[in-house]
């Protein structure tokens, strides 16, 4: 076998290509269960990101349901989910381009249930099969000019129309559930400024015979208590997930009093920043089947729900989500350091998994795949944060030994969220071509107990900061990365991290935003209902506390910015809009600060089609060569980069 080559970081020759990620992967979403039937979603960046429900059925087959141009994506708190529901073969589902519900029988084409151009979204919608209707969170933009009103509405399939309100008076609500025998039904709600990872209430209500609701209780939440995926037994006990105790366990509600079914230091639940997210399910009255997450790492186990016996179920992934299970089986969203995203069965009588669905048809070298190393390291104040680190790998190329590599610093979105350990090929673009890796779950992220998710309080803009640089001194410190190539990127609440990390500190000699923040000000005056109020508890009351909104602005600072950043932005962005990176840009170019900007016609949140999304992977690749002086081996058209 040939030694490999000794070449400098950053041009190394790499197999994985961004014409690889975006030619031959997909975004694998919501699982649905209809008899024997399983349905998933895959967004298609070939297909410019369309949003496809597909229907494997129980001899193998598989057939794609809503055919183009259909797009199943609701905009319901703009991130969506809970998109489409299947009941009897029929798909009901919410096209994103005109926000409509539609119906599509077994072999049939599309057909609205909702009016046109009413802007009324739908979302989380389960069959309320006694009264003939959809019931789910529907989310009214008719009053121009004014906040969007959040409901929970019953949608009569006979007639459809607008929705009849059946619950109102809060500002947000999620997981309508009907009992099995139709006669309850349990959802979630919360008002500003919380979101529903800090405090909201689990409520139960009788349904009456004409489809009204009757009495009312209130079971389990708060102000300080996250309530999160509230689900009905088969015998018809509600169960639910709190963090009562400081970790996401589950519970549930027996003869009017709430009972932990687990007591643990893990998380049973997860940041609800899209609908139809799933953690356990029955498997039969007497036993769930569940997921859940110790030290950034997922887990499998079954729990009977007379002993409470907990049984660690053997996996071999680390990465869970989407859970849906049967008597007979379980489907979920799984991954590893080995594995991309796929879906995947558990035939639960024999512990055997399969593959339904992978998301890439790419089968990966290991020899070029450099697997995540689970890692703890001091940041200030005695604290501990948590990240995974990627060392560079490749078969063909090493680095001199008296060079480090270049060090790429993820600070992920939300903030609230956590970024996970599952095979991630835009990471391994990086690491094949002699970068080194550190994807940071910053204090604020989910995970690791709710201490630790209330971290980030007030301190938005410090805490993630603060961990982001402290990772980076860590590696350096180790041996493991150059202290003169440091790099931050970042995207949404993650692109305000890299911005702030590179505005306030002088850790990163350059960083890349996507779709970042940089006026805390204006993203509360201007986003979306959802996160209008978010920054109250992350920053402080807005506008009473704006001194201190300015004070963590980057753009109010940019003086201050001094390396070299690019930034790619949606210019459909509706939750981070489009002025946050130009106002940035501008006054970048105005200090004579090296700064470029590739604007995406057609993007919103997130890139979804595929020639952005290879554009914006080898044009941030590009830059960090013209910064650093090296010559990346793929062949990348330029970007405009000023005041280099």
């Amino acid at each position: 076998m040939a030694q490999p080559t000794v070449a400098a970081y950053g041009t190394w020759e790499s197999p994985i290509t961004a014409d690889l990620i975006v030619a031959q992967t997909i975004g694998l979403g919501q699982i649905v269960r209809d008899g024997d039937d399983i349905y998933w979603s895959e967004m298609r960046p070939q297909e410019k990101g369309r949003y496809v429900v597909v229907r494997r059925t129980g001899d193998g087959q598989t057939v794609d349901v809503n055919p183009p141009p259909f797009n199943a994506r609701t905009r319901v708190h703009e991130y969506g989910g809970g998109s489409y529901s299947v009941h009897g073969g029929t798909l009901y589902f919410t096209n994103f381009a005109d926000q409509r519900l539609y119906r599509q029988p077994a072999g049939g084409v599309p057909e609205a249930l909702t009016p046109e151009g009413m802007d009324i979204r739908f979302a989380d919608c389960v069959m309320d099969s006694r009264h003939n209707r959809l019931i789910g969170v529907r989310e009214d933009h008719r009053m121009a000019g004014q906040e969007a009103v959040n409901t929970i509405a019953a949608l009569d399939l006979a007639e459809g129309g607008a929705g009849e309100v059946l619950v109102s008076g809060q500002d947000f609500y999620a997981s309508p559930r009907l009992s099995p025998d139709g006669r309850q039904l349990a959802w979630q709600s919360w008002n500003h400024p919380n979101m529903p990872w800090d405090g909201c209430e689990l409520w139960l209500a009788e349904m009456m015979a004409d489809g009204s609701l009757g009495r009312t209780r209130l079971v389990a939440g708060g102000l300080d208590e996250s309530i999160f995926q509230p689900q009905w037994s088969p015998d018809g006990t509600l169960y639910f997930v709190s963090d009562r105790s400081g970790w996401w366990n589950l519970h549930r509600w027996r003869n009017g009093e709430v009972e932990a079914v687990t007591q643990q230091e893990a998380e049973f639940g997860a940041p609800q920043w899209v609908f139809g997210q799933s953690t356990y399910g029955f498997a039969g009255p007497d036993r769930i089947i569940c997921t859940y997450t110790q030290d950034g790492v997922w887990h499998l186990a079954a729990i009977d729900t007379g002993s409470l016996a907990f049984t660690r179920l053997e996996s071999p992934y680390t990465a869970i989500g989407g859970l849906r299970v049967t008597a007979t089986d379980a489907i979920f969203l799984g991954g590893s350091p080995s594995r991309e995203t796929e879906v995947v069965g558990l035939e639960l009588a024999t512990g055997q998994f399969s593959t339904l669905r992978r998301s890439s048809s790419h089968e990966p070298d290991t020899r070029y795949i450099s697997p995540a190393h689970s890692i703890a390291f001091p940041t200030t104040e005695g604290q501990t944060a948590h990240a995974f680190y990627y060392p560079p790998v490749n078969a063909d190329f090493v680095g001199a030994t008296d060079e480090k590599p270049p060090l790429l610093v993820i600070s992920h979105g939300g903030p609230t969220g956590a970024t996970d350990n599952a095979l991630d090929m835009p990471i391994q673009f990086w690491t094949s071509r002699g970068f080194a890796v550190l994807d940071v779950n910053y204090g604020g992220s989910t995970g690791y107990g709710r201490a630790y998710r209330m971290r980030l309080n007030d301190r938005w803009g410090i805490v993630d900061i603060d961990d982001c640089c402290n990772g980076a001194h860590f590696l350096v410190a180790e041996g493991l990365a150059d202290g003169k190539r440091l790099i931050i990127r970042g995207g949404s609440a993650g692109g305000y991290t890299t911005l702030g990390a590179l505005t306030f500190r002088e850790t990163f000699s350059a960083g890349a935003s996507y779709f970042g923040v940089s006026d805390l000000g204006g993203l509360a005056e201007e986003t979306h209902k959802f996160e209008s109020r978010y920054l109250d508890n992350l920053v402080g009351p807005y506008p009473a506390a704006k001194a201190v909104y300015q004070e963590r602005s980057p753009v109010y600072h940019a003086e201050q910015l001094s390396c070299p950043v690019i930034f790619f932005q949606g210019l459909e962005d509706k939750v981070v809009l489009p002025n946050q990176a130009e106002r940035m840009v501008e006054a970048l170019r105005y200090n004579e600060v090296a700064v470029a900007y590739v604007p995406f016609a057609g993007e919103q949140h997130g890139f979804r089609q595929a020639a952005n999304i290879k554009r914006a992977l080898e044009g941030e690749l590009y830059f960090y060569g013209r910064v650093f002086g090296f010559h990346p081996a793929d062949e990348i058209e330029p970007v405009q980069i000023e005041n280099m």
